[in-house]
């Protein structure tokens, strides 16, 4: 199955719809038929859950990136970074390496044991 996110105002994913891979042949081939199944001319990508192409699978509220040619997920805390190559938000520290679980504490700036 073929996956298509649909772009609304600022390039924000509204929604992810799937197509058939016999309909979706092409990129352009799902977008004609999703813009043909709801008679708009809506702006569509193909998205991929093992992440082939765009960086990222795409969800609800998140961004395309024309120029990374990516989508982006919205920034989770404000001290986050964005990493050019994967097109996701790093901590500006690394998660500690043990068998433990963290959560990020964005005041302290730090990873606070659970």
């Amino acid at each position: 199955m073929a996956h298509f996110a649909k772009l609304g105002t600022g390039n924000i994913i509204t929604t992810v719809e799937v197509v058939s891979n016999d309909i979706a042949t092409t990129e352009q081939a799902g977008v004609d038929f999703l813009n043909n199944l709801y008679n708009t001319r809506d702006v569509w990508k193909q998205t991929s859950y093992n992440n082939n192409i765009r960086k990222n699978f795409a969800g609800i509220g998140y961004q395309y990136d024309q120029t990374k040619d990516a989508f982006i997920a919205p920034k989770p805390y404000p001290s986050w970074i964005l990493n050019e190559t994967t097109c996701q938000w790093e901590a500006p520290v690394a998660y500690p390496d043990d068998d433990n679980n963290y959560n990020w504490n964005e005041e302290n700036q730090q990873w606070d044991l659970m």
